[in-house]
């Protein structure tokens, strides 16, 4: 679902991958309009990349975007496979066993990725 990144969504992207300078894809040229699909495909450079970088956040930042993947506002379509499931990890570690299920559904159940 395309929307539009809220001030809290810009702050959580620039952790996540500093090297994020204006928030639009460097191969469409289009905005970015979900915080993990561009962490995982635009900047890190391999899945233990993409695991450093989700574990720098904080609870309630990781518990912010797993209730916007919940409610279908961050979509994981994009986001590669081993990424997805590091984030499920964190998840299920550091939140709880049960939303890491909900997020599982979740992708399983999302849309395709339009790469």
């Amino acid at each position: 679902m395309a929307r539009e990144l809220t001030e809290k969504d810009v702050e959580i992207l620039k952790k996540l991958a500093p090297e994020c300078g204006d928030l639009t894809c460097g191969g469409s040229g289009h905005q970015f309009h979900a915080i993990l699909p561009p962490v995982s495909n635009h900047f890190a450079e391999s899945a233990e990349d993409f695991t450093g970088r989700i574990s720098k956040l904080s609870d309630e930042e990781l518990a912010y975007i797993t209730e916007k993947i919940l409610t279908g506002e961050e979509g994981l379509g994009c986001v590669e496979v081993e990424d997805a499931e590091a984030l499920v990890k964190l998840i299920h570690d550091r939140i709880s066993p049960e939303m890491a299920k909900k997020v599982i559904a979740a992708y399983e159940s999302g849309a395709e990725c339009d790469r």
